[in-house]
C-alpha cells in the first residue's frame, strides 16, 4: 500500500521531504519511522490525515504521515 510520508525540520537531514512509499499492510507510525531510521524520541508531533496520532497508528492506503521533531523555541 502506499503512504505519502512528510517529513520537517532536522527529520529531513539526510532523507526527503516528502516522500511516497510502499508497505504492507498494518504498518504502524513506530514501524514506519523505524525503516527511515527515525529513533523514535526524535519524533514528537506525529499527524496522520491531518489529525494529530500516536506511534501505534496503523497506517491505511493513501494516508498521509507528517512528522515533526521537537520544536524548541523562546
Amino acid at each position: 500500500m502506499k503512504v505519502k510520508i512528510k517529513l520537517f525540520a532536522t527529520l529531513r537531514n539526510g532523507r526527503f521531504n516528502s516522500s511516497v512509499e510502499e508497505y504492507d499492510e498494518g504498518i504502524t507510525v513506530a514501524e514506519v519511522c523505524r525503516k527511515l531510521g527515525i529513533p523514535g524520541n526524535k519524533v514528537a508531533i506525529i499527524f496522520v490525515n491531518n489529525t494529530h496520532a500516536g506511534r501505534d497508528r496503523i497506517l491505511q492506503e493513501n494516508d498521509e504521515l507528517a512528522l515533526f521533531p521537537p520544536i524548541g523555541g523562546g
